[in-house]
Protein backbone atom coordinates (compact mmCIF):
# COMPACT_ATOMS: atom_id res chain seq x y z
CA UNK A 1 0.00 0.00 0.00
CA UNK A 2 1.33 3.21 -1.07
CA UNK A 3 1.78 6.54 1.14
CA UNK A 4 -0.91 8.18 -0.90
CA UNK A 5 -3.05 5.69 -0.15
CA UNK A 6 -2.56 5.74 3.34
CA UNK A 7 -3.20 9.77 4.02
CA UNK A 8 -5.98 9.66 1.48
CA UNK A 9 -9.24 9.97 3.58
CA UNK A 10 -11.69 7.21 3.45
CA UNK A 11 -15.10 7.83 2.47
CA UNK A 12 -18.32 7.30 5.38
CA UNK A 13 -19.48 3.72 5.40
CA UNK A 14 -23.01 3.69 4.49
CA UNK A 15 -25.34 2.26 6.63
CA UNK A 16 -26.99 -0.69 5.68
CA UNK A 17 -30.19 0.06 3.35
CA UNK A 18 -33.81 -1.43 4.79
CA UNK A 19 -37.05 -1.91 4.07
CA UNK A 20 -37.78 1.56 5.93
CA UNK A 21 -35.46 3.22 4.36
CA UNK A 22 -35.87 2.37 1.04
CA UNK A 23 -39.77 3.59 1.83
CA UNK A 24 -38.74 6.74 2.92
CA UNK A 25 -36.51 7.60 -0.55
CA UNK A 26 -39.01 5.92 -2.53
CA UNK A 27 -41.28 8.39 -1.05
CA UNK A 28 -39.83 11.71 -0.59
CA UNK A 29 -40.06 13.13 -3.88
CA UNK A 30 -43.77 11.74 -4.04
CA UNK A 31 -46.91 14.47 -4.14
CA UNK A 32 -49.08 12.98 -0.79
CA UNK A 33 -53.07 13.06 -1.66
CA UNK A 34 -56.20 12.96 0.62
CA UNK A 35 -58.06 9.79 0.85
CA UNK A 36 -62.00 9.91 0.16
CA UNK A 37 -62.83 10.29 4.07
CA UNK A 38 -60.51 13.36 3.85
CA UNK A 39 -62.62 14.98 1.69
CA UNK A 40 -65.88 14.46 3.01
CA UNK A 41 -64.90 15.83 6.32
CA UNK A 42 -63.59 18.88 4.94
CA UNK A 43 -66.82 19.30 2.89
CA UNK A 44 -69.06 18.90 6.35
CA UNK A 45 -66.72 21.63 7.95
CA UNK A 46 -66.85 23.93 4.33
CA UNK A 47 -70.78 23.23 4.74
CA UNK A 48 -71.20 24.25 8.40
CA UNK A 49 -68.91 27.03 8.17
CA UNK A 50 -71.51 28.27 5.41
CA UNK A 51 -74.66 27.36 6.45
CA UNK A 52 -75.15 30.45 9.05
CA UNK A 53 -74.04 33.07 6.30
CA UNK A 54 -76.91 31.04 3.83
CA UNK A 55 -79.60 30.92 6.72
CA UNK A 56 -78.74 34.90 6.66
CA UNK A 57 -79.15 35.50 3.45
CA UNK A 58 -82.22 33.24 3.16
CA UNK A 59 -83.24 35.23 5.68
CA UNK A 60 -83.12 38.81 4.44
CA UNK A 61 -84.78 37.72 0.83
CA UNK A 62 -87.95 36.21 2.74
CA UNK A 63 -90.60 38.39 5.35
CA UNK A 64 -91.27 39.06 8.87
CA UNK A 65 -94.42 36.92 8.77
CA UNK A 66 -92.85 33.48 7.06
CA UNK A 67 -89.89 33.74 9.70
CA UNK A 68 -92.25 33.59 12.46
CA UNK A 69 -93.85 30.07 10.13
CA UNK A 70 -93.10 26.68 10.96
CA UNK A 71 -91.02 25.36 9.66
CA UNK A 72 -88.36 28.12 8.13
CA UNK A 73 -87.66 28.64 4.63
CA UNK A 74 -85.04 27.18 3.39
CA UNK A 75 -84.52 28.56 0.06
CA UNK A 76 -84.34 32.08 -1.18
CA UNK A 77 -87.50 34.57 -1.54
CA UNK A 78 -88.14 37.68 -3.75
CA UNK A 79 -87.57 40.21 -1.23
CA UNK A 80 -83.71 40.51 -0.62
CA UNK A 81 -83.47 43.58 -2.82
CA UNK A 82 -86.37 45.30 -0.64
CA UNK A 83 -85.11 44.44 2.71
CA UNK A 84 -81.45 45.61 1.81
CA UNK A 85 -82.85 49.13 0.69
CA UNK A 86 -84.84 48.91 3.59
CA UNK A 87 -82.10 48.16 6.16
CA UNK A 88 -79.64 50.64 4.32
CA UNK A 89 -81.86 53.21 4.89
CA UNK A 90 -83.20 52.83 7.99
CA UNK A 91 -79.86 52.42 9.76
CA UNK A 92 -77.42 54.96 7.95
CA UNK A 93 -75.80 52.14 6.29
CA UNK A 94 -74.18 54.44 4.40
CA UNK A 95 -72.31 56.52 6.92
CA UNK A 96 -72.06 53.67 9.31
CA UNK A 97 -69.54 51.81 6.61
CA UNK A 98 -67.82 55.11 6.01
CA UNK A 99 -66.86 55.38 9.78
CA UNK A 100 -66.13 51.69 10.43
CA UNK A 101 -63.72 51.43 7.52
CA UNK A 102 -61.77 54.69 8.86
CA UNK A 103 -61.86 53.60 12.09
CA UNK A 104 -61.18 49.46 11.45
CA UNK A 105 -58.51 51.15 8.87
CA UNK A 106 -56.82 53.14 11.51
CA UNK A 107 -56.76 50.65 14.18
CA UNK A 108 -55.43 47.76 11.68
CA UNK A 109 -52.83 50.44 10.16
CA UNK A 110 -51.54 51.50 14.08
CA UNK A 111 -52.09 47.85 15.59
CA UNK A 112 -49.67 46.47 12.98
CA UNK A 113 -47.06 49.46 12.61
CA UNK A 114 -46.08 49.30 16.61
CA UNK A 115 -47.17 45.16 17.37
CA UNK A 116 -44.04 44.90 14.49
CA UNK A 117 -41.98 47.96 15.88
CA UNK A 118 -42.64 46.57 19.46
CA UNK A 119 -42.22 42.50 18.55
CA UNK A 120 -38.82 43.41 17.08
CA UNK A 121 -37.42 45.30 20.11
CA UNK A 122 -38.49 42.07 22.22
CA UNK A 123 -37.26 39.96 20.11
CA UNK A 124 -33.94 41.37 18.90
CA UNK A 125 -32.66 44.33 21.01
CA UNK A 126 -31.24 43.97 24.03
CA UNK A 127 -32.30 46.53 26.80
CA UNK A 128 -32.96 46.32 30.72
CA UNK A 129 -36.06 44.82 31.72
CA UNK A 130 -37.07 43.58 28.81
CA UNK A 131 -38.41 40.34 29.93
CA UNK A 132 -40.31 41.88 32.91
CA UNK A 133 -41.94 44.23 30.35
CA UNK A 134 -42.62 41.15 28.19
CA UNK A 135 -44.36 39.30 31.25
CA UNK A 136 -46.46 42.64 31.76
CA UNK A 137 -47.12 43.15 28.36
CA UNK A 138 -48.55 39.74 27.71
CA UNK A 139 -50.33 39.78 31.38
CA UNK A 140 -52.56 42.86 30.36
CA UNK A 141 -54.00 40.10 27.49
CA UNK A 142 -55.54 38.24 31.06
CA UNK A 143 -57.38 41.48 32.19
CA UNK A 144 -61.17 41.16 31.09
CA UNK A 145 -61.78 44.42 28.53
CA UNK A 146 -64.56 45.30 30.35
CA UNK A 147 -63.07 46.30 33.69
CA UNK A 148 -61.22 48.72 31.70
CA UNK A 149 -64.74 50.82 29.95
CA UNK A 150 -65.70 53.15 32.85
CA UNK A 151 -62.40 54.70 33.30
CA UNK A 152 -61.93 54.68 29.80
CA UNK A 153 -65.02 55.78 29.06
CA UNK A 154 -63.96 58.83 31.82
CA UNK A 155 -61.00 59.19 30.13
CA UNK A 156 -62.80 60.26 26.72
CA UNK A 157 -65.29 62.41 28.42
CA UNK A 158 -61.92 64.30 29.44
CA UNK A 159 -60.76 64.94 26.75
CA UNK A 160 -64.55 66.02 24.87
CA UNK A 161 -64.40 62.90 22.56
CA UNK A 162 -67.54 61.41 22.95
CA UNK A 163 -69.31 60.81 20.39
CA UNK A 164 -66.62 61.31 17.77
CA UNK A 165 -64.76 57.90 15.86
CA UNK A 166 -60.84 59.23 17.69
CA UNK A 167 -62.59 57.85 21.49
CA UNK A 168 -63.17 54.45 19.63
CA UNK A 169 -59.45 54.13 17.83
CA UNK A 170 -56.91 55.66 19.98
CA UNK A 171 -57.75 52.86 23.04
CA UNK A 172 -56.79 50.17 20.52
CA UNK A 173 -53.97 51.48 18.19
CA UNK A 174 -51.48 48.91 20.42
CA UNK A 175 -52.81 45.42 20.75
CA UNK A 176 -50.52 43.28 23.25
CA UNK A 177 -51.83 40.02 21.29
CA UNK A 178 -49.89 42.13 18.48
CA UNK A 179 -46.78 42.25 20.02
CA UNK A 180 -46.75 39.46 21.41
CA UNK A 181 -47.40 37.46 18.02
CA UNK A 182 -44.86 39.70 16.31
CA UNK A 183 -42.02 38.77 19.04
CA UNK A 184 -42.16 35.07 18.75
CA UNK A 185 -42.55 35.09 14.96
CA UNK A 186 -38.90 37.63 14.35
CA UNK A 187 -37.35 35.50 16.62
CA UNK A 188 -37.61 32.55 13.99
CA UNK A 189 -37.33 34.71 10.98
CA UNK A 190 -35.16 37.43 11.14
CA UNK A 191 -31.63 36.32 11.73
CA UNK A 192 -29.57 38.12 14.51
CA UNK A 193 -27.02 37.75 11.86
CA UNK A 194 -28.64 39.94 9.37
CA UNK A 195 -28.97 43.04 11.75
CA UNK A 196 -25.56 42.90 12.63
CA UNK A 197 -24.38 42.57 8.96
CA UNK A 198 -27.06 46.11 8.08
CA UNK A 199 -25.36 47.42 11.36
CA UNK A 200 -21.40 47.29 9.82
CA UNK A 201 -22.70 48.44 6.70
CA UNK A 202 -23.51 51.81 8.73
CA UNK A 203 -27.45 51.62 7.91
CA UNK A 204 -29.73 53.54 10.46
CA UNK A 205 -32.01 51.70 12.99
CA UNK A 206 -34.84 53.44 11.09
CA UNK A 207 -33.04 51.95 7.96
CA UNK A 208 -33.14 48.61 9.33
CA UNK A 209 -36.36 48.46 10.20
CA UNK A 210 -37.75 49.88 7.03
CA UNK A 211 -35.31 47.44 4.86
CA UNK A 212 -34.89 44.48 7.13
CA UNK A 213 -37.79 43.97 9.85
CA UNK A 214 -40.47 44.81 7.37
CA UNK A 215 -39.61 42.60 4.91
CA UNK A 216 -39.00 39.59 6.87
CA UNK A 217 -42.13 40.78 9.19
CA UNK A 218 -44.75 40.80 6.02
CA UNK A 219 -45.97 37.82 6.60
CA UNK A 220 -46.76 38.06 9.93
CA UNK A 221 -47.94 41.45 9.59
CA UNK A 222 -50.30 40.12 6.62
CA UNK A 223 -52.08 38.06 9.17
CA UNK A 224 -52.24 40.25 12.08
CA UNK A 225 -53.74 42.89 9.53
CA UNK A 226 -56.15 40.69 8.63
CA UNK A 227 -57.17 39.54 12.30
CA UNK A 228 -56.89 43.06 13.78
CA UNK A 229 -59.17 44.59 10.71
CA UNK A 230 -61.94 41.78 11.36
CA UNK A 231 -62.35 42.18 15.08
CA UNK A 232 -62.16 46.04 15.04
CA UNK A 233 -65.24 45.92 12.25
CA UNK A 234 -67.10 43.37 14.33
CA UNK A 235 -66.58 45.21 17.39
CA UNK A 236 -69.65 46.37 20.14
CA UNK A 237 -69.19 47.01 23.31
CA UNK A 238 -66.94 50.17 23.27
CA UNK A 239 -68.60 51.53 20.24
CA UNK A 240 -72.14 51.26 21.61
CA UNK A 241 -71.14 53.26 24.55
CA UNK A 242 -68.43 56.02 22.86
CA UNK A 243 -70.31 56.92 19.75
CA UNK A 244 -73.94 57.92 19.06
CA UNK A 245 -76.69 56.72 16.02
CA UNK A 246 -75.78 60.16 14.62
CA UNK A 247 -71.77 59.23 14.44
CA UNK A 248 -72.32 55.45 14.20
CA UNK A 249 -70.10 52.25 13.28
CA UNK A 250 -72.13 49.60 11.93
CA UNK A 251 -72.24 47.81 14.72
CA UNK A 252 -73.84 50.52 15.88
CA UNK A 253 -76.15 51.38 13.14
CA UNK A 254 -77.77 47.18 13.23
CA UNK A 255 -78.33 47.77 16.80
CA UNK A 256 -80.63 50.44 15.89
CA UNK A 257 -82.92 47.87 13.44
CA UNK A 258 -83.44 45.58 16.86
CA UNK A 259 -85.78 48.31 17.77
CA UNK A 260 -89.74 48.63 17.47
CA UNK A 261 -92.45 46.26 19.44
CA UNK A 262 -92.57 43.93 16.37
CA UNK A 263 -88.92 43.71 15.57
CA UNK A 264 -88.53 43.05 11.12
CA UNK A 265 -86.10 40.14 11.31
CA UNK A 266 -86.04 40.08 8.13
CA UNK A 267 -84.77 43.87 7.68
CA UNK A 268 -82.29 43.08 10.48
CA UNK A 269 -81.18 40.17 8.59
CA UNK A 270 -80.55 42.07 5.54
CA UNK A 271 -78.67 44.78 7.11
CA UNK A 272 -76.19 41.86 8.84
CA UNK A 273 -75.55 41.01 5.30
CA UNK A 274 -74.67 44.41 4.31
CA UNK A 275 -72.43 44.44 7.15
CA UNK A 276 -70.35 41.36 6.19
CA UNK A 277 -69.88 41.90 2.77
CA UNK A 278 -67.11 43.99 2.79
CA UNK A 279 -65.20 41.37 5.28
CA UNK A 280 -66.06 38.25 2.76
CA UNK A 281 -64.49 40.67 -0.21
CA UNK A 282 -61.72 41.12 1.99
CA UNK A 283 -61.56 37.09 2.17
CA UNK A 284 -61.91 36.94 -1.28
CA UNK A 285 -59.01 39.66 -2.15
CA UNK A 286 -56.42 38.85 0.21
CA UNK A 287 -57.04 35.16 1.24
CA UNK A 288 -54.53 33.71 -1.04
CA UNK A 289 -51.80 36.19 0.64
CA UNK A 290 -53.17 35.60 4.39
CA UNK A 291 -53.22 31.57 4.20
CA UNK A 292 -49.31 32.01 2.56
CA UNK A 293 -47.95 33.96 5.47
CA UNK A 294 -49.79 31.54 8.06
CA UNK A 295 -48.32 28.91 6.32
CA UNK A 296 -44.81 30.76 5.34
CA UNK A 297 -44.83 31.52 9.50
CA UNK A 298 -45.48 27.65 10.18
CA UNK A 299 -42.53 26.61 8.22
CA UNK A 300 -40.54 29.01 9.96
CA UNK A 301 -41.22 28.07 13.42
Amino acid sequence: MTTSELTRPRAPERAPETKATRRRVMGAGRQMHAGPLTYVVLTLFALGSLAPLVWTAIAASRTNQRLAEAPPPLWFGGNLFKNLETAWEQASLGTAMLNTTLVAGSITVGTVLFSTLAGFAFAKLRFRFSSALLILTIGTMMIPPQLAVVPLYLWMSDLNWSNQLQAVILPTLVSAFGTFFMRQYLVQALPSELIEAARVDGASSLRIVWHVVFPAARPAMAVLGLLTFVMAWNDFLWPILALNQQNPTVQVALNALGTGYIPDQSVIMAGALLGTLPLLIAFLLFGKQIVGGIMQGAIKG
